[in-house]
């Protein structure tokens, strides 16, 4: 047994298919100056007809799992128009005298060397995008044809020393039973998207395999645990053979539980809804159960193009949301740009710290005119289904009444116009910085529910990135200032009467659920891959041994105590499918 990362969920067992690595005949003599005009002509070629393959494996990739997850195609546009890593290019071409390829080439090794000297494991992976996208230039400039696949329905486990976004969007996911990578870690882009096209992957085995696998060897690989065996014996195969089973028949009992209130064993429920970034994804939030939408991002709107969208693009998305969703709602989140989530046509500062810098909130506040566009837009998608506004990143009584001005405007002006919207449209604030869970009770008499955002509110309680894996281990949903600050949150909104929903990872994770018990959680939003897995853990619980476990959380000092009891809790519900495909008579009451 070789241990890597556990990246992507599942076991597989197969024979594995080794992808050569990318190796290119450059042109060793240089060029003449009168050749310079032809080498940026060529240069440009490339660039264009690398940029539309992109934009059309986005859209393909797309179609197979929503916007978010394709969004990854849209750094590797950025970097095609990223002066730096151009100029880099142009640079080598007009004072050495090399040909286009050979320039392209020496710009990849650079700043891929420049990636990896810095000490930040996410930085590092970047540099994967800098490779895949100059590799697909250099493909261009060569003539040379795609590493290809096996054309047969075999299926096989690949194995790489590392996998571009691009190479896994041209997979056949009927064909690749599982993926190995020599580098790379759960944050990879790869990663990303392994996950989102459900294929398990074990990454990081480089220097850990005393030899290399080869095409035909027999592989089990396991992405939750990061364990690869490679040519094992016939009894540890039936083994894994046994543990697939479960887990796919464990998956088929889950798909049962679309229709299926979430309801504890002694009558508690939890509403469960589904975060989404496209009107696409509503569909399948509402295949597997969902009670509606409890986060739009609509950020993922203002990305996959050059201009802000105008109100009627973005009218006609909420609209469709709206309209699938109905009664059930959709709670549309504003503008969450900054940080991490860049345009590409609007120029953000250069930031020190642009996580704590100009964001979501701040930025619609500067820019009102972009601001009220989108509201506009809101409203006018509220006629048509029930539809919740909700503000992200807010820190104080002052932006909420600042956001509202700007909504009331937009208001007076559909009056104007003479076109109907929800005129008691419920508004709601994003509570995910500590300041605001501070003066929660202030902000509750401001507003129409809370939604915690429980990624940002974690990295800011405990001062952790938690996109760098050097300090990785310090983030610790967990931890006991983390569940204070829930409990603070939770009971400002109830004392004003207000609901109170979680929509960050935390949500979605099976050892919360005795949390939202005992806080009285209204509501719950989360991935739509982590519905039925929530629901079951729900099922196959009782809220008073789960209260009591809580309660006994509250109590501990540290957080890899309250984890233990957390997990330990949900093992014994996790491993039990009793309930699974028993459809409750009636609803129980509600968990607050």
């Amino acid at each position: 047994m070789i241990q890597g990362i556990g990246a992507s969920a599942g076991v597989a067992i197969g024979k594995a298919f080794v992808l050569p690595n990318w190796e290119w005949d450059l042109p060793e003599t240089g060029i003449d100056a009168v050749d310079l005009a032809n080498e940026f002509e060529r240069l440009y070629e490339g660039i264009r007809t690398s940029k539309n393959e992109i934009e059309f494996i986005k859209n393909e990739f797309r179609d197979m799992v929503g916007e978010e997850e394709s969004s990854i195609f849209d750094a590797h546009l950025a970097i095609l128009d990223d002066p730096v890593f151009m100029n880099e290019i142009q640079g080598v071409i007009e004072r050495q005298y090399k040909a286009a390829e050979v320039a392209v080439k020496e710009a990849i090794d650079h700043f891929v060397t420049m990636f990896d000297l810095l000490d930040d494991e996410y930085m590092k992976e970047r540099a994967m995008d800098i490779k895949d996208v100059g590799n697909r230039l250099l493909k261009h400039l060569l003539g040379a044809p795609e590493i290809t696949l096996p054309a047969d329905t075999q299926p096989y486990i690949l194995v790489a020393k590392e996998l571009s976004p691009s190479q896994l969007a041209h997979l056949n996911p009927s064909h690749v039973l599982g993926i190995v990578t020599m580098v790379g870690g759960k944050t990879s882009h790869s990663a990303i998207m392994a996950r989102a096209l459900g294929i398990p992957l074990v990454a990081g085995l480089e220097n850990k395999l005393k030899d290399p696998i080869q095409t035909g060897d027999l592989l089990v690989i396991d992405g939750d645990t990061g364990a690869l065996y490679l040519n094992p014996d016939d009894t540890l195969v039936e083994e894994y053979v046994r543990i697939r089973e479960r887990q796919l028949a464990k998956k088929e009992q889950l798909e049962l539980l679309a229709a299926v209130e979430a309801i504890t064993k002694d009558g508690c429920e939890l509403h469960l809804a589904a975060n989404i970034s496209s009107a696409k994804e509503v569909e399948s939030a509402l295949k597997y159960g969902a009670n509606g939408v409890g986060l739009f991002r609509t950020e993922f709107l203002y990305m996959d193009r050059s201009t802000f969208p105008s109100e009627e693009e973005q009218f006609e998305v909420y609209r469709q949301v709206a309209q699938q969703v109905g009664e059930l709602g959709a709670v549309i989140r504003t503008l969450d740009i900054g940080g991490d989530k860049q345009l590409d046509y609007f120029a953000l500062p250069d930031e020190d710290n642009p996580v704590l810098g100009y964001r979501a909130i701040r930025i619609s506040l500067d820019r009102q005119e972009l601001f009220q566009t989108q509201l506009t837009a809101i409203l006018r998608a509220s006629a048509f289904g029930r539809v919740k506004i909700m503000y992200p990143m807010i820190s104080s009584v002052d932006e909420i009444r600042q956001a509202n001005e700007v909504l009331h405007r937009a208001m007076a002006d559909l009056d104007a116009r003479g076109i109907a919207y929800d005129k008691d449209i419920p508004v709601g604030i994003m509570i995910e910085i500590p300041a605001a869970v501070i003066i929660a009770d202030l902000l509750a008499e401001e507003c129409d529910f809370f939604s915690i955002g429980t990624n940002d509110l974690v990295q800011y309680v405990l001062a952790v990135d938690r996109m760098n894996e050097q300090i990785a281990h310090m983030y610790h949903p967990f931890h006991p200032a983390i569940l204070r600050m829930l409990r603070t949150t939770v009971e400002a909104a109830h004392r004003a009467g207000i609901p109170v929903s979680v929509c960050g990872e935390m949500a979605g994770d099976e050892r919360s659920v005795p949390i939202w018990l005992e806080l009285g959680v209204d509501h719950l939003s989360m991935s739509i891959q982590s519905l039925l897995k929530l629901k079951h853990r729900i099922l196959n619980t009782t809220a008073s041994d789960a209260k009591r476990t809580a309660q006994t959380c509250y109590q501990l000092k540290s957080s890899v105590e309250i984890e233990r009891l957390l997990t330990e809790f949900a093992e014994p519900a996790c491993a039990n499918n009793e309930s699974v495909n028993q459809p409750r008579g009636e609803k129980g009451s509600n968990a607050s």
